[in-house]
């Protein structure tokens, strides 16, 4: 419950959604909370636990409930390349 409550104060103090009343032409995207636990190490006795709350986003579908898809992911390989370039060229990188 302690897991559950710290997602919930993170999704609101970082303004992760609005309430909005229901559209009638459109369909209501479920959710889930996903747990994990974190085992014991030798310098804490006691698990620590993290929830997450996940939209069920494998009920969309494409064209009706949404036109693009955007992922701000980078490859590993980027972020090598990138930081080459800064060194070989002594650049600052911010």
């Amino acid at each position: 419950m302690d897991a559950m409550s710290e997602e919930m104060e993170s999704l609101h103090k970082n303004f992760v959604w609005e309430l909005i009343l229901k559209p009638k032409d459109r369909k209501i995207i479920g959710s889930k909370w996903v747990y994990r636990k974190n085992e014991s190490t030798s310098e804490k006795k006691t698990p620590t636990y993290k929830a997450r709350l996940v939209a069920k986003g494998f009920s969309q579908k494409e064209g009706v409930d949404y036109d693009e898809i955007f992922s701000p992911v980078i490859k590993h390989t980027s972020i090598l390349v990138l930081l080459s370039l800064v060194e070989q060229y002594d650049l600052k990188l911010e």
